[in-house]
């Protein structure tokens, strides 16, 4: 599903529940035009910048990295890290894109709890 056909379904989901989210109603919280929304969710135009996606994400009860992936994009702070450490952040990617999603999130429970050693051992 790409970008703009998901923020729709998001909204129309939101919608079944609560009436507030036409696209009018949702343009005007999100702080954009209800045009703007529907060539967005048609996909005629590119995803929004990021501030936007933010909004989006926050009105839609999304999370903003989901929505910034479909967008073809990073979040800025991110981008920022690959930026300073772009062969080491490339290799981890590379390195760890064959884990289960299981075992991506078990390896950052530990980092998370201060057990990077152990992690970084069960890694290699």
């Amino acid at each position: 599903m790409n970008f703009g056909n998901y923020i729709r379904w998001l909204r129309q989901q939101r919608h079944q529940f609560n009436r507030n989210y036409t696209v009018q109603q949702t343009a005007e919280r999100v702080g954009i035009s209800t045009t703007y929304l529907s060539r967005i969710e048609r996909n005629d135009v590119l995803p929004p910048k990021e501030d936007v996606i933010r909004r989006l994400a926050a009105d839609l009860d999304e999370n903003p990295d989901v929505l910034l992936a479909l967008a073809g994009r990073l979040a800025s702070d991110v981008n920022e890290a690959i930026i300073q450490r772009p062969i080491l952040f490339a290799e981890l990617i590379r390195t760890w894109s064959d884990l289960s999603d299981e075992e991506l999130t078990e390896l950052l429970d530990q980092f998370r709890s201060g057990q990077w050693p152990t992690a970084l051992e069960d890694a290699q």
